[in-house]
């Protein structure tokens, strides 16, 4: 079973090589770049990237195995990452917030 929707614990945000930077959310987001716009496919850590981000649609592999090895491509091919956090709501950080705030 493929399954479209994984979206990864942080976005991956890219810088490409034209300058210009992108956010990939998902593990489909990821493997569509990579089919359709990558700049260069070859390389040892494209063919991984593709290859994980397969398989992990597939639910063969974890969505963090195929976000590591498509950062470990982008870096192959000479887009840096801008900058990726866990994007997770923490309902304690929340309350200390809160408190800060009041």
């Amino acid at each position: 079973m493929i399954d479209m929707e994984l979206p990864w614990r942080a976005p991956v945000n890219v810088r490409l090589q034209c300058g210009l930077e992108r956010t990939f959310l998902s593990v489909h987001d990821a493997l569509d770049f990579l089919e359709n716009e990558w700049p260069l496919r070859r390389g040892e850590r494209y063919q991984r990237a593709v290859r994980k981000c397969r398989a992990a649609l597939r639910r063969l592999v974890p969505d963090e195995v195929a976000r590591e090895a498509f950062i470990a491509a982008c870096f192959e091919a000479g887009m840096p990452m801008v900058a990726a956090g866990p994007l997770r709501y923490d309902s304690t950080s929340a309350a200390l917030a809160d408190l800060a705030i009041a």
